[in-house]
């Protein structure tokens, strides 16, 4: 059954307020502003999926959502955190680790080259420097099939869940040491994964050091902390770098032990959410129209990158 987002006018950005309205699609594809698009603007979809032990079965849902989102007129589209596999066991992720050469990666660059858009794939098990450790890697893929750029997750989850399972990802994973940002059809990108989310300094330097316009945070974030942090943090990021950030989420039961927040986000530079999928358990897309001049506007008329204070600040004032 066909249904629409809506918000109060008192809600909506005051940049926004004149925007078209929402749009909606399906219970599965949510389009945002999709009459009278602007020149400038540029189309994105945010991919949520319940990624399970199975390779096959993963990346047949990832086929399907890829052939949804370019048929929509998407750009680009961006999978959440582990999207490939989630094991069922401690140590299956890193019997499937691969190098980013291997025939799993070549797989979805195939993959991007024959639906010609460009692929987020947030959270890759690459193959680490030793059989007991991988990288959580986001790789991003033209629509030619190549290897634009990689980032390996530096924020590692090693915590204890209040009324949940412990997570210890540092004790199999490498962190990475790199900031990473990558041109793109849809602007400048700013490549992050789940838990560096909580770590607001990573998204100032993507923002004042590497120029990012859209800020990327593919997850798998636990139904504890999503419920209460998800999108209080996500749109505070955007709040802050003044960025679109585009949040593709795991959802639901991966198996007995683990499950994912899910709702899958995209976020403008007011902090406006454009365009979410409201069942956290399905499978999907939101889509939204990244629209650059936004951008240039929100900086414009609040331009906080005049007013932060340089790091050499910092370390010579008083406390």
């Amino acid at each position: 059954m066909p249904f629409c987002l809506s918000l109060p006018n008192s809600r909506i950005s005051p940049l926004l307020r004149h925007a078209p309205p929402i749009r909606c699609q399906s219970a599965r594809v949510i389009i945002a502003g999709e009459s009278n698009m602007a020149a400038n603007s540029l189309r994105v979809a945010a991919a949520q999926m319940t990624s399970i032990n199975d390779l096959a079965a993963n990346f047949a849902t990832c086929s399907r959502l890829v052939k949804e989102a370019a048929a929509a007129g998407a750009k680009l589209i961006c999978f959440p955190e582990s999207f490939s596999f989630i094991g069922a066991k401690d140590g299956d992720s890193l019997k499937i680790a691969q190098p980013l050469d291997g025939p799993i990666l070549q797989q979805y660059c195939s993959l991007a080259r024959e639906s010609g858009i460009w692929l987020s794939l947030g959270g890759f098990q690459e193959k680490g420097s030793d059989d007991e450790h991988l990288f959580n890697t986001h790789v991003v893929v033209d629509d030619a099939g190549n290897i634009r750029s990689t980032y390996r997750k530096i924020h590692l989850f090693d915590v204890d869940i209040p009324g949940g399972r412990a997570y210890n990802e540092g004790s199999f994973t490498e962190p990475g040491k790199n900031v990473v940002a990558a041109d793109s059809p849809v602007g400048r990108l700013g490549l992050t994964v789940c838990y560096d989310l909580r770590f607001p300094e990573l998204y100032q330097q993507l923002r004042f050091q590497h120029e990012a316009q859209v800020l990327l945070v593919p997850a798998a974030f636990t139904k504890v902390t999503g419920l209460a942090h998800w999108e209080i943090l996500l749109r505070a990021r955007a709040i802050e770098t003044q960025c679109y950030v585009i949040a593709a989420a795991q959802a639901g039961q991966h198996n007995d032990k683990r499950e994912s927040h899910g709702e899958t986000l995209i976020i403008d530079p007011w902090g406006t959410v454009v365009g979410r999928l409201p069942d956290r358990l399905s499978t999907g897309i939101a889509i939204a129209d990244i629209d650059l001049s936004l951008i240039d506007s929100v900086r414009e008329k609040m331009p906080i990158a005049k007013h932060r204070k340089p790091v050499e600040f910092w370390k010579s004032a008083s406390l």
